[in-house]
């Protein structure tokens, strides 16, 4: 079945960069788009960005353009969101989901938290 996995989470102190990766397996790698999502404590799961199949789109929230970029590796199979200037709003468990229609999601990771302290 389709896994996503995501690493690279951590804690970090503001204006400092952390980039996560999402490892996905099981399908045609670049045959579905994959977004990023946040969570924090309290509040409720936040969209961040989203990469389309090929790449050949990227698209940001308000809140994360200009600072945070979205990627894929082609050679590990991962989509990987490098997060620069980073502020304490940031702080949230970070997931992955692939997309399997504009706005509809079929498979999730379990988690990275990025912590900004």
């Amino acid at each position: 079945h389709v896994q996503l996995v995501e690493s690279g989470g951590g804690s970090v102190q503001p204006g400092g960069s952390l980039t996560l990766s999402c490892a996905t397996s099981n399908y045609k790698y670049n045959t579905a788009s994959i977004a990023w999502f946040r969570q924090a404590p309290g509040k409720e799961r936040e969209w961040v960005a989203t990469i389309t199949a090929g790449a050949s789109s990227t698209y940001y929230a308000d809140s994360v353009k200009g600072r945070f970029a979205i990627s894929r590796d082609m050679a590990k199979n991962t989509v990987d969101l490098l997060m620069n200037s980073l502020k304490s709003e940031d702080t949230a468990l970070y997931y992955c989901a692939r997309h399997d229609g504009w706005w509809s999601f079929d498979y999730w990771g379990q988690g990275t938290q990025v912590t900004v302290s």
